[in-house]
């Protein structure tokens, strides 16, 4: 039960994000649309863990691995993420971050010494092809220029930290570091990083002081932030980097359907198959018995 509430959750909320991410875009620069996020997620965390006086002393060691986790996934994937996002469309942006899912199974085997599981290979297949028959009409649009390149890779780059993020927090929780804690130190390292290359890179250090901007930084940092991330951590704790890495697929599924209410999205045949074919995967994936490959 606590497995399908922390997967169902992360579903739901990262599917939801895109809608106050919108918000956050214009006017203020994005590593400092990430800065507030995370500083205001991390402020908020520590407030928590200090009001609760849970244990917050830790070794250099582990203080290493937390600022390494913080980095990867709290901060640079964003950074690059959100430059990857102004020269490609948010369709091929989501089916590249979809690669994750083998990215974490591969990453499992060589730092983790995680066995391959074949249900979980198939049905990570099954939810790729399934992604893009969802965003097959802006695939097929794509006009692979310079700068289209550019944000593949910097898309890939992002990809890949978020990962290397998720094999981090797999190890730390292996090396009985709790979840909220090592949450609470990686936003705050995350924020710190972000804040720096805004300062190095001449970026003002402004907010938006509208309504919009300032209901959906608090939205991504409380929801978008603390409570999901916590869910898909213990996610990654409970049944492993590989399924959990399969709520990736799911989120622009969300996206697509409340964009049907929000933004009158009409779904095509080919939108439906891949629907299908996400929901099959995951089904796949999800199934308790597998057997290592060997």
């Amino acid at each position: 039960m606590a497995n399908f509430f922390f997967y169902s959750a992360t579903v739901l909320i990262w599917g939801s994000t895109w809608l106050a991410i919108k918000f956050q875009l214009g006017n203020i620069e994005p590593v400092v649309s990430v800065t507030w996020r995370f500083g205001l997620a991390a402020l908020l965390l520590v407030g928590f863990c200090l009001l609760r006086r849970l244990p917050m002393r830790f070794s250099a060691r582990d203080q290493l691995f937390i600022a390494l986790q913080g980095l990867c996934l709290f901060a640079l994937n964003y950074l690059l993420f959100y430059l990857a996002e102004l020269r490609i469309t948010s369709g091929l942006a989501a089916v590249v971050f979809s690669t994750i899912v083998v990215m974490n199974i591969i990453n499992g085997q060589i730092f983790l010494g995680t066995p391959l599981e074949w249900r979980v290979l198939l049905g990570g297949g099954f939810g790729l092809c399934g992604l893009g028959l969802l965003f097959w009409p802006e695939l097929v649009a794509v006009n692979f220029s310079g700068t289209v390149v550019t944000g593949l890779l910097l898309c890939f780059g992002a990809t890949y930290l978020a990962s290397l993020g998720n094999i981090l927090s797999a190890r730390n929780q292996s090396e009985g570091l709790p979840i909220i804690q090592t949450n609470a130190y990686g936003m705050s390292y995350g924020a710190l990083c972000m804040l720096l290359i805004a300062l190095w890179s001449g970026a003002p250090l402004q907010i938006d002081t509208s309504p919009a901007y300032l209901i959906s930084l608090i939205y991504l940092a409380i929801f978008g932030s603390i409570i999901a991330f916590g869910c898909y951590l213990s996610l990654v704790g409970r049944i492993g980097v590989g399924r959990a890495a399969y709520t990736t697929l799911l989120f622009p599924l969300v996206a697509l359907l409340l964009s049907t209410f929000w933004e009158d999205y009409r779904w095509t045949l080919s939108a439906v198959g891949g629907m299908l074919l996400i929901a099959s995967g995951n089904w796949l994936a999800m199934m308790k018995k597998t057997v290592p490959v060997k």
